[in-house]
């Protein structure tokens, strides 16, 4: 992957840059950004430009071995360190490695902007708990051990950190704040809060942002021109600069949010009971994306009706269809029903996630937002 094949982030794209052509590269980096932020990509991007034999100013030159090595992330002098479950298939340890490796290319090739969720399906664990294992930091240190085979540096990219076993985390504290020279550290975490402070005090943070609204349209136009406007808007609104959640809402974008929530949300008001359980039977019906697009779009909506609430509608992020209904909306709401409906949502997204009943989830959501509309 190049820089140019992310898109926005300009300027922390042209730290890391300078930081490789002035020759001050923290040997120990970590790339924090929230689940669907580009730290990933960038992690992959910036190893190439490390390796790449012919550096452009602003990015790697795409062309020379090292960049086609990287692009297939087959470099010898990038290696990697992800989660796996914990139960193996293969009783042969180096065929068991071989395949999961192959498997993390692929992963890498097809969804170079996808998350944990989208890793864990990709090879099968969808239901099992996955890890860094403690005998992954001897693994780390044997790899380092070596000297580079092609490249000036040897990278190690370490994704989801946070899930490393605390033995594995203590194990590569030695090496991560002394490597061998010529060796960085890059690692790369969607939940810093949970890494021992002791790797936080080893490595150089690098925050990574979500996209701007401006940023996801330009990349979304032009990757994907069929895209109507309306329906770039109403995917650039519940993405909310999460690029990977962007991508797989243009595989729902069958699915008009806007009138379905204004739908429900009517109905709550109105108390039509029966009509919510026809609605809890739709809901149901949805693949599991949809529901949490759905609670999503829905706490989108409730945003922008607090801004119309608080007189302050210049810094909406929706356009007049949409701000009509929360024009409306916002008439019959208050700051703490708003309160008391974002936080019901959060609790059915919860309880979504770990498998609980859609239809019960939604239904009884719907109640208790009948309920506090009136109130």
């Amino acid at each position: 992957m190049k820089f140019s094949d992310i898109p926005g982030l300009t300027e922390l794209k042209s730290k890391l840059i300078d930081a490789v052509r002035s020759q001050h590269i923290a040997h120990a980096q970590l790339f924090i950004g929230k689940p669907g932020a580009a730290n990933l990509p960038l992690a992959l991007a910036y190893a190439n430009y490390l390796h790449c034999q012919n550096k452009g100013e602003n990015d790697s030159c795409g062309s020379c071995p090292a960049c086609s090595k990287s692009m297939k992330y087959i470099h010898p002098d990038t290696t990697f360190v992800f989660p796996l479950s914990n139960v193996k298939n293969d009783k042969d340890e180096d065929r068991f490695k071989s395949d999961i490796t192959k498997s993390w290319r692929t992963f890498l090739l097809a969804q170079p902007f996808g998350d944990l969720s989208d890793w864990i399906n990709s090879f099968g664990a969808e239901d099992k708990q996955v890890s860094i294992s403690r005998d992954e930091s001897r693994e780390i240190i044997k790899a380092l051990s070596l000297k580079p085979f092609e490249s000036k540096y040897k990278v190690m990219i370490i994704w989801q950190p946070e899930l490393m076993h605390p033995s594995a985390a203590n194990g590569i504290l030695k090496i991560l704040e002394e490597p061998p020279v010529n060796t960085f550290f890059i690692l790369v975490s969607n939940a810093a809060e949970k890494l021992l402070p002791t790797i936080l005090s080893r490595t150089q943070i690098v925050q990574v942002p979500y996209l701007t609204d401006e940023e996801l349209n330009g990349y979304l136009s032009n990757k994907n021109p069929e895209l109507s406007p309306e329906e770039t808007q109403e995917i650039i609104q519940l993405a909310d600069g999460n690029l990977n959640l962007a991508l797989k809402l243009i595989n729902n974008k069958e699915v008009s949010y806007h009138t379905h929530i204004a739908d429900w949300l009517r109905k709550c008001y109105k108390r039509e009971y029966a009509q919510l359980v026809l609605l809890a039977d739709e809901f149901h019906e949805m693949d599991k994306l949809a529901q949490r697009n759905l609670f999503q779009y829905t706490l989108s909506t409730l945003r922008e009706t607090l801004i119309q609430f608080a007189g302050a509608a210049t810094i909406g992020r929706i356009k007049s269809g949409e701000a009509k209904f929360s024009q409306d909306f916002s008439k019959i709401m208050n700051v703490k029903k708003i309160e008391t409906i974002s936080n019901l949502i959060s609790d059915a997204s919860y309880h979504l996630e770990r498998n609980g009943s859609a239809k019960m989830i939604f239904l009884d959501l719907s109640l208790q937002i009948a309920k506090t509309i009136k109130s």
